[in-house]
């Protein structure tokens, strides 16, 4: 392939990032945290929550106003590794 790989993605664009961890005491403050680091202007009150069937796992959807790719796989990469994440889509 010549040259960078071509995104699909046109930025700046409002990005929906579903992340999956367990329904514990302040999983949504940790992950509003996170996503601020990358995106300061986000808006924690936007996130949407849904329980699992069990009660168990907790999903929640950010949307995110992304300039670059850069920028969404730093965002991407550090959820994934936090502690209280078990899956980001």
């Amino acid at each position: 392939m010549n040259g960078p790989e071509k995104s699909l993605i046109e930025y700046p664009c409002d990005f929906p990032l579903k992340v999956f961890g367990f329904a514990e005491p302040g999983l949504t403050e940790a992950i509003a945290r996170v996503v601020c680091a990358h995106a300061p202007e986000f808006d924690a009150a936007g996130i949407t929550t849904r329980p699992s069937s069990t009660g168990r796992y907790l999903s929640l959807t950010c949307t995110v106003r992304v300039t670059s790719r850069e920028q969404l796989d730093n965002l991407y990469r550090d959820l994934s590794s936090h502690p209280m994440v078990k899956m980001v889509l």
